[in-house]
């Protein structure tokens, strides 16, 4: 019997990060399951006639409760992954998958919640609990509920063993991105280099007691590098260890992807589907594969002339450096020069306005304008590295709605991107009271330095904003059921709480609260900011035929490869994904450079089947943006009535509905044509 010392039981109001270990992962998770799997029997026991009640809320409370305990021991793996901790949760990760799957798949639960559907009792329940049940019971069915015995055996199989290779797949690419780094000894190839990645790269070289400059493969080392370098054969060895992770040695992805794609059309296969698409988007706003098909087909084709504007404007400017062609690793070094040549602005020289902690007072003060909420730092001893900081926020009428932490700087026990997670998740009891909601927050952004703060580049800004636009679509749920609240939305519908704030971003207004020099305080130029606006659109058609290319590809994987490739290994496989890209790329040998065996969204993440929802959400934020600039960017009318009709209310009714309550029409997608491409090219 374990007993409550071990953290992952404890019932503290503070998740005790700090305290967990992987000695705790094996004893802990299990006692937790085995817990989850009394109170479901003790639920399918019940001889009262089923209710809401006492089976869809006992259902929900049960799930949550085994959810949150075991979300902190993941979330570890993905911020401060030990061997220990790894191998744990490794030896676990089988009996959680299994304990989900055999959830969804119970007889006796089944049974109930269809004795529930057909009572009378149905027809009493209000607008919200309805739309809970129905969807509950069609997450029932999509499980395979209504199988016979044998596919319910096999799905059970497919989830388990997909849990683990998807698993593995990012532990790969943390591994590949880990082991590799360069030890420069000669300062002249880092020429074209701004001085502050140089410093970064020399302290990394001193921790590990050597000379010169280390460069590794985390985002903030790479990126320097390929917009900068001089050096074409450093900006080659680098593009090329970065793009190729987990294509051989050890850490190889690629016949590991091949298997991922086969069980995901087994799965759908079994299901009644057509493919696996067709299952994935049955629940999101694009339906089907075909309709997110024609979706990405009908952006193709008004994208495709700014593309190739673009490519040649490369081409050109390429020459002009004296390049023999355009390379893949030339692409960032030559769009930077480009951006600097027309519009006199790089990345590099907006960092000094862009201190982290500035800006995040900035975007605290924003949304205390918008939406009334208010941000405090609340530090606390429980977090899992002495970089994490921690807030309050509460909502006008003085509600604590949540707290969540913040993580921005990149490790070797840390995946690279940047993400939000909810640990908790909140909303209005039945007393009138509110449980605040728990979240996090973490990126690999440029660290502090030499005495100076942590200085981000603008997309870095953006980057962080976009986060917390995650952030506050869980802290500010009030749906009172909660598994219809925050961020258990359609997974094309995410996106746009999180892609509409990057707005800002671009709004002098919204600038001025904390785009400030970090030494003078001084507020960023007009001169800049000017410069700024007119680049906006630079390489806008490169940039969406890039997301273009992955969010097609993606649906092709899934849907045509993997009903037509059962046989292929993993070799096969990556010629098939080079050839598919050549209809994005400007020459063969870019398509040779796509990232599919470190693609993480797809293969460990929750976007296969749904990269175009990046797209798609963008089209819905453009618009309703649109709002808050003809209405004032600070509008607090407008931020109340979009914290009302979208922020705050979940998956509390259909999102289509949502965004015609905020905006009083359907989405129009010409306002992400004219924002991000302009005018179409002569």
């Amino acid at each position: 019997m374990v007993t409550d010392t071990n953290p992952l039981l404890a019932d503290d109001a503070r998740i005790p990060f700090d305290r967990i270990r992987g000695e705790h992962v094996e004893p802990g998770v299990r006692e937790i399951l085995q817990t989850g799997r009394e109170r479901l029997e003790a639920l399918v026991a019940d001889p009262a006639p089923p209710t809401f009640d006492n089976t869809v809320t006992r259902l929900d409370d049960l799930a949550r409760w085994v959810s949150e305990r075991t979300t902190p021991v993941s979330h570890l793996l993905a911020v401060a992954e030990t061997p220990e901790l790894r191998a744990a949760y490794n030896a676990v990760l089988p009996e959680i998958s299994q304990f989900w799957t055999r959830l969804s798949l119970h007889e006796g639960l089944w049974a109930r919640l269809r004795t529930l559907e057909s009572s009378d009792a149905v027809a009493d329940l209000d607008a919200l609990s309805r739309r809970h049940l129905d969807k509950t019971l069609l997450e029932f069915r999509r499980a395979g509920a209504d199988l016979p015995p044998p596919e319910r055996g096999r799905l059970e199989e497919i989830q388990v063993t997909l849990s683990t290779l998807q698993q593995g797949f990012g532990e790969n690419v943390l591994d590949a991105t880990a082991a590799w780094e360069l030890l420069i000894d000669d300062e002249s190839r880092l020429e074209g280099i701004p001085d502050a990645a140089r410093e970064r790269y020399r302290a990394a070289a001193a921790a590990s007691d050597r000379e010169g400059w280390l460069l590794t493969l985390d985002y903030p080392s790479v990126e320097p590098v390929l917009k900068n370098a001089r050096d074409r054969d450093l900006r080659r060895t680098v593009f090329e260890a970065y793009t190729t992770r987990c294509r051989g040695g050890e850490h190889d992805n690629r016949d590991r992807v091949v298997e991922i794609l086969g069980l995901r059309r087994e799965m759908a296969s079994i299901l009644g589907y057509e493919s696996f698409p067709d299952y994935v988007l049955e629940d999101r706003m694009a339906r089907s594969e075909q309709q997110a098909r024609s979706f990405e087909d009908g952006l193709l084709d008004r994208a495709r002339p700014y593309w190739e504007r673009d490519a040649a404007q490369l081409r050109e400017h390429a020459g002009r450096l004296g390049l023999d062609r355009l390379r893949p690793w030339d692409v960032g070094y030559v769009a930077e020069d480009l951006r600097r040549t027309e519009y006199e602005l790089d990345d590099e020289a907006l960092r000094p306005w862009f201190p982290l902690e500035q800006v995040e007072a900035g975007l605290f003060e924003l949304v205390n304008r918008l939406f009334g909420l208010t941000i405090s730092e609340a530090p606390i001893d429980e977090v899992w590295h002495a970089d994490v900081r921690h807030f309050d926020i509460h909502a006008a009428d003085g509600v604590h709605l949540g707290s969540f932490y913040t993580d921005w700087f990149p490790r070797k026990e840390k995946r690279q991107g940047a993400w939000m997670n909810d640990f908790r998740s909140g909303g209005p009891r039945p007393d009138g009271g509110f449980d605040p909601h728990v979240g996090v927050i973490c990126g690999n952004f440029t660290p502090p330095q030499a005495g100076r703060p942590a200085l981000l580049t603008h997309r870095e800004v953006e980057t962080l904003f976009h986060e917390f636009g995650h952030l506050l679509h869980h802290v500010t749920s009030r749906v009172p059921i909660r598994a219809r609240g925050g961020l258990n939305v359609a997974w094309d519908w995410v996106e746009l709480p999180s892609q509409i704030m990057e707005n800002w971003t671009w709004e002098r207004g919204a600038l001025d609260l904390f785009a400030r020099h970090f030494e003078s305080g001084e507020p960023l130029p007009d001169e800049l900011f000017e410069r700024m606006q007119r680049a906006r659109r630079f390489m806008g058609g490169w940039h969406m035929m890039r997301q273009l290319s992955f969010g097609t590809v993606d649906l092709e994987l899934h849907g045509p490869w993997a009903r037509d490739q059962r046989d292929a290994d993993g070799a096969e496989l990556m010629d098939w994904v080079r050839r598919r890209f050549e209809d994005f790329a400007p020459d063969p040998e870019f398509a040779g450079y796509h990232i599919l065996t470190s693609f993480t969204h797809l293969f460990s993440g929750g976007y296969a089947a749904g990269y175009y929802s990046y797209l798609w959400s963008e089209v819905l934020e453009a618009d309703a943006f649109s709002r808050f600039r003809a209405e004032g960017i600070f509008n607090a009318d407008t931020g109340r009535d979009y914290l009302d009709s979208i922020l705050s209310r979940g998956d509390s009714a259909d999102p289509d509905q949502l965004f015609r309550e905020f905006m009083g029409r359907d989405p129009d997608p010409q306002a992400l044509l004219e924002r991000n491409l302009g005018a179409v090219p002569a």
